[in-house]
């Protein structure tokens, strides 16, 4: 009865995150649009009701605390995103933090031995300015002040972005925090794939992130008139980044080690119908199980990209926006998943995962553990993504389970910093 009752409440809440939006008929939650406003002020009113202690860092993680009431006690994070990308599914990111703040009402009565932080990150998908995850990257470093001056498209920079969002002078080096004061982090999110669904399992326990990494690459030709350019005259930026696109799908299409690559946004500078492009830029986004897959992937395509622009007179420059080495998740938090879902009745299902996460980033900081929630056809990043109730459920008192399990695994350390050995 318990997991059927929050897989419903999830469901509810997840509807009215959905509907915090820029467009009408569709999701998108940019970070630091207004409908991320929108997100956030509603996620900080769900965990005041859920009895945590509400607070929104510098840059824009709402964060809700549920304090053991023991000074200098450690720290369990929880926690997702809340940013989407356009046309987006519902149930990416917002499932985690929903579990989280399920989680923390449900305990809140029960006395643990370190605080419970439910955290929404602002950023992971990394649609709006250069970098991916920055939330919980600020948390796992001392950031630069000089990432408040990269910009979205429009040329909005990232400073006047959270001015607007009402955050002032923000400083990022303090929200670093210590790794001693952190036990572990945990993120629930639904799976992007279809493997549990295959498998009829409604949770998987993940066992590692594979690498990745994001590309910016521009092409500068010559433009020319349509029409009075001879072909074998030109130097079409257009007709080079097409062919470095179809060149990164048949490299990682010939890999057999799983190497996947993708171009996902393109632009033309002064498109017009009866013009040669003489400027494009793309992304292209590249993945693989392991590094050494991923670095022979992408030189791989760095030479190819070089000898296509060579060969088409055309000049290449290829910056790098974000990149993460493959990461395992924590043995230790991956058991204690595990002992958690026997518990329950559930036999435990490991599985990797091919996309990166915020709790990849928050490897760097502490034990992590991941606990997939099946999605139906493995759909995501699309509107007929979704998750059911009694999934979701299950997913929450798993939740609930690991975190009493983690408890019970330290009760000489209350009120003792440390993390999870």
């Amino acid at each position: 009865m318990m997991a059927s009752s929050l897989g419903v409440r999830a469901a509810v809440m997840i509807d009215a995150l959905a509907r915090c939006s820029d467009d009408a008929g569709r999701l998108n939650r940019p970070y630091l649009s207004p409908a991320h406003k929108q997100a956030a002020d509603l996620v900080g009113q769900w965990m005041a009701e859920a009895g945590l202690e509400v607070m929104v860092n510098d840059l824009a993680t709402v964060c809700g605390r549920l304090s053991c009431g023991c000074p200098g006690a450690s720290s369990l994070l929880i926690g997702s995103h809340i940013d989407s990308v356009v046309d987006a599914g519902r149930y990416d990111g917002p499932l985690g933090v929903i579990a989280g703040i399920l989680a923390a009402d449900a305990l809140a009565a029960e006395r643990l031995p370190f605080d419970l932080e439910i955290l929404a990150f602002g950023d992971e998908e990394g649609l709006r300015f250069p970098d991916a995850t920055i939330g919980s990257l600020a948390l796992t470093r001392p950031l630069p002040q000089s990432l408040l001056e990269t910009s979205d498209q429009s040329g909005l920079s990232m400073h006047e972005a959270l001015a607007a969002f009402g955050i002032s002078e923000p400083k990022l080096a303090p929200l670093a925090r210590r790794p001693e004061d952190v036990l572990g982090f945990i993120e629930v999110h639904i799976e992007q794939g279809p493997v549990l669904e295959q498998e009829d399992r409604p949770l998987g326990i993940v066992t590692s992130f594979a690498a990745a990494g994001r590309f910016t690459i521009t092409v500068e030709g010559r433009s020319g008139h349509a029409g009075t350019v001879p072909m074998a005259l030109r130097h079409d930026a257009f007709s080079a980044a097409a062919e470095m696109a179809l060149a990164a799908e048949r490299l990682a299409r010939a890999s057999a080690a799983g190497l996947v690559a993708t171009v996902g946004h393109i632009s033309i500078a002064s498109p017009a119908a009866n013009s040669i492009p003489g400027w494009v830029r793309f992304t292209l986004d590249l993945r693989a199980p392991d590094d050494a897959t991923y670095v022979a992937g992408r030189l791989a395509m760095e030479t190819a990209f070089a000898q296509l622009a060579h060969d088409r007179g055309v000049s290449l420059n290829i910056v790098t926006d974000y990149e993460a080495s493959a990461t395992p998740c924590s043995a230790e938090m991956q058991n204690t998943l595990a002992a958690a879902l026997s518990s329950l009745g559930i036999e435990p299902f490991r599985l990797p995962s091919g996309a990166g996460h915020d709790a990849q980033t928050m490897a760097d900081l502490a034990h992590v553990g991941m606990l997939f929630v099946r999605c139906r056809g493995g759909v995501s990043h699309h509107p007929d993504e979704y998750a059911s109730p009694k999934d979701m459920g299950l997913a929450v008192v798993a939740l609930i389970e690991t975190i009493r399990q983690l408890a019970r695994g330290m009760p000489d350390r209350r009120g003792k910093r440390g993390r999870i050995v």
